[in-house]
């Protein structure tokens, strides 16, 4: 039987994976979507939810699979992982997901040794270096979901405050994706003008203190998934979209340069830890982290980003080598 193609496996049919399996079908960018999952019978019933949408889409094949199945995949997108319970500290987490990371990446990169890897679940830039480190793939193929999803809400809310399309936004959130991250304010363009230029033309210039709207504005993008936990449980439209246009960068080889979350080694003297930072990606995955041009406050927000990481990999080190 003919292979279809591209082909995207799936590992982990909650919430975050089954929302990029729907917007990954609107936009009819795989032939065959494999979801992965122990439990079957739920993913059972999502597929034949979804599949029931197939004649309002592009052609795809959706099945329920196991690790096997996942062969000749392109793209294994990984969301697997538990959630932080109630009184559990972030190690403890990132020490459960990290042990998970141990029985399924080897897993997968021996039924899918050619496919690039998406790496969705958190602390995600742990995780991006744990599965990098397991499978011993070249780290340009082993990609963070990164920032991504932070940089959609940062341009959002900007052109929100300044009442102009999201997509004459350009800016970027990086580092951590979590406490670390932080805004690249002398960057952001709207419309082609510096921000800070664009402030005396833009409508709010008489009513606004700057310093503050802008400060606020990055808070919210902050604290934007905690909020949206709080009522309602869980996110993942947002990012299920984020890692949506990751994958058309990917399967359109679009050179598109995105936040994602990839191993970086010498920027700003930063060595041996995925964060994120603008990268080029292609068909082939991380083609070049850019050397984004950072002010002096920007450089040690990296740097303290880069550090709190390094932090963290040091206290899970000891499982890698178990």
């Amino acid at each position: 039987m003919r292979e279809l193609s591209p082909k995207v496996a799936i590992i982990g049919g909650g919430n975050v994976g089954i929302r990029y399996a729907y917007a990954l079908m609107i936009r009819g960018l795989a032939r065959h979507i494999i979801i992965v999952d122990i439990d079957k019978q739920k993913v059972q019933g999502e597929i034949m939810d979804l599949s029931h949408g197939i004649p309002y889409t592009s052609p795809v094949k959706l099945e329920v699979g196991e690790y096997e199945d996942i062969q000749g995949s392109d793209l294994v997108v990984i969301t697997a992982g538990r959630n932080r319970k109630l009184g559990e500290s972030r190690l403890e987490l990132t020490k459960a997901n990290v042990t998970l990371y141990k029985e399924i990446i080897p897993k997968i990169t021996k039924h899918a040794p050619a496919a690039l890897f998406l790496v969705v679940t958190n602390p995600v830039d742990i995780l991006s270096y744990v599965a990098q480190k397991i499978s011993k793939k070249p780290e340009s193929e082993v990609i963070g979901a990164g920032t991504v999803l932070d940089t959609a809400r940062f341009r959002n809310l900007i052109a929100a405050h300044c009442k102009v399309d999201p997509r004459n936004v350009h800016g970027y959130i990086l580092g951590e994706h979590g406490e670390t991250e932080f805004p690249v304010w002398s960057r952001v363009l709207v419309g082609g003008n510096l921000i800070k230029e664009y402030c005396p033309i833009c409508e709010n210039c008489n009513i606004c203190n700057h310093e503050e709207e802008l400060e606020k504005i990055f808070i919210e993008v902050r604290d934007s998934g905690a909020k949206i936990i709080k009522k309602k449980g869980e996110t993942s439209y947002g990012i299920g979209l984020a890692l949506v246009r990751i994958t058309a960068a990917i399967f359109n080889d679009e050179n598109s340069i995105l936040p994602v979350s990839c191993l970086v080694n010498g920027f700003q003297d930063i060595h041996d830890v995925y964060l994120s930072l603008p990268a080029i990606i292609t068909k082939k995955g991380v083609k070049k982290v850019l050397e984004i041009k950072l002010n002096e406050q920007e450089q040690l927000l990296l740097k303290k980003s880069a550090s709190k990481l390094k932090e963290k990999i040091g206290e899970i080190i000891p499982l890698l080598e178990k």
